[in-house]
């Protein structure tokens, strides 16, 4: 039997280590499953909801310090006195503004028992009260972010804010027992209620959510009408 030459042998193993590399390849990516994918997408859904509410909450934290700090309030000001530092929560010691735009944006230092943008802080046993709602709406939100498909990226980022802004003053009520406000915005003799970021958010988290709403009934009018067209189909076969 004649000996096989080493060149054609040499040929035959390129070919194979050439024709085996490819189906590596297509094996490693292969390997992701759907419940991989899904996976994924769920720590995304999570990371998003996390990374969003941690930021609106120090957001809102710092610079809270920095007003209770920095700006100055009627027991401070020289020829102004009150009769204690604590009067600023009655409201018997207000704040004194400072100018950011002149006749429209101020900072002006307020403590509010009440909720956002100052409201219902005239009820005594609104720290508690507000703060179980506060505790009750955060897992509440973390309820609907485990319900939430992967794709309503909206929903996501709506659900941080809306807890980021809701632990701000949370934070707020438990620790200092009122929540501070300092952004103050008015027109000629228009004033809005002082505010601060928490408030901001949680503006915004909610209006985030009633755009993933109205796009959810987008999307449900439309696979209903899939499944009506769907169905006509199957009766005209």
């Amino acid at each position: 039997m004649s000996e096989i030459p080493k060149e054609s042998q040499d040929s035959d193993d390129e070919v194979v280590a050439v024709s085996t590399a490819p189906k590596a390849t297509v094996d490693a990516t292969t390997d992701a499953t759907p419940a991989d994918l899904t996976a994924k997408l769920n720590r995304k859904k999570w990371m998003i909801f996390l990374v969003v509410g941690f930021l609106s909450m120090f957001a809102d934290q710092a610079t809270k310090i920095w007003a209770r700090a920095e700006l100055p309030t009627q027991h401070n000001v020289p020829g102004v006195t009150c009769v204690i530092p604590e009067d600023i929560v009655t409201h018997a010691c207000g704040g004194v503004p400072t100018t950011v735009i002149d006749g429209f944006w101020y900072h002006r230092l307020s403590m509010n028992p009440g909720s956002a943008f100052g409201l219902f802080s005239s009820q005594g046993s609104a720290r508690i009260f507000l703060s179980i709602v506060g505790i009750i709406a955060v897992f509440g939100m973390v309820w609907m972010l485990k319900k939430a498909r992967t794709d309503q990226r909206v929903l996501h980022w709506a659900l941080g804010f809306v807890v980021g802004g809701a632990v701000g003053n949370l934070i707020d009520r438990i620790y200092y027992g009122v929540v501070t406000d300092f952004v103050l915005w008015k027109y000629k003799t228009h004033e809005w209620p002082v505010f601060n970021i928490a408030d901001v958010v949680l503006v915004v988290g909610v209006g985030l959510m009633f755009i993933d709403i109205q796009k959810e009934g987008r999307r449900e009018k439309a696979e209903r009408k899939r499944k009506v067209e769907a169905a006509g189909l199957v009766k005209k076969l």
